[in-house]
């Protein structure tokens, strides 16, 4: 048995003021590193197609998100505003193409209500998908 008093012997100590230096460092990489991507894409499930073209003369990019937000050149317009959003595109241009994307959980009326307001301003529609 041993009655001996012990030494207090040193205690171990973590010096952490390298590693908020490094946490510092990360952090401002990724806010740097996420204003290159693209913060105005619009993330949209487009459904998948075998035949697909590309367009080369003026389009216009409308989309509807799942939760049916309907933006116009990614700026999201009210859908009551929508046929005016256009008519302004369709007086610039004489040749105008409006590319639509549109969630594939999306209800197919919600599509055929911009189908029908690119009909009466008479203008080109194409529904934009995934190839397979």
């Amino acid at each position: 048995m041993n009655l001996r008093k012990r030494h207090k012997s040193a205690s171990a100590e973590i010096h952490t003021s390298a590693m908020n230096d490094i946490m510092f460092f990360l952090l401002l990489f990724f806010l740097i590193a996420s204003t290159v991507t693209n913060p105005n894409v619009v993330k949209l499930v487009l459904p998948k197609s075998s035949s697909g073209q590309s367009i080369s003369k003026k389009t216009i990019n409308v989309s509807i998100t799942k939760d049916l937000k309907y933006t116009v050149d990614k700026k999201e317009v009210p859908v009551d505003q929508l046929m005016n959003q256009l008519s302004t595109y369709k007086s610039l241009a004489s040749e105008l193409t409006i590319v639509l994307s549109v969630d594939k959980t999306v209800a197919i009326q919600d599509v055929v209500q911009v189908l029908d307001i690119a009909q009466k301003l008479n203008i080109k529609l194409v529904l934009a998908t995934e190839p397979k």
